[in-house]
């Protein structure tokens, strides 16, 4: 891979079998990590989606009986 410059900061652009590996689309967080000497880690950044988890697994159900009409709560 080949760093380039992109502003003021500098890019890699990763090949195609890496992009395919991990399932990457344009938008996705990566975490970068420096593992030993002259090596890198790169892993896909699940820290959003564990904390989508949690608050989930956090969630109150909500009562079949509770009435939610869109109208209503514009109203006035």
């Amino acid at each position: 891979m080949q760093v380039s410059r992109w502003g003021n900061s500098l890019a890699v652009r990763l090949p195609k079998a890496v992009v395919e590996d991990l399932g990457l689309r344009p938008g996705d967080r990566l975490e970068i990590v420096a593992a030993d000497a002259g090596r890198m880690v790169i892993a896909r950044d699940r820290r959003r989606a564990r904390a989508v988890e949690r608050m989930r697994a956090r969630a109150w159900p909500i009562p079949e009986e509770l009435a939610f009409d869109r109208e209503e709560a514009n109203a006035g």
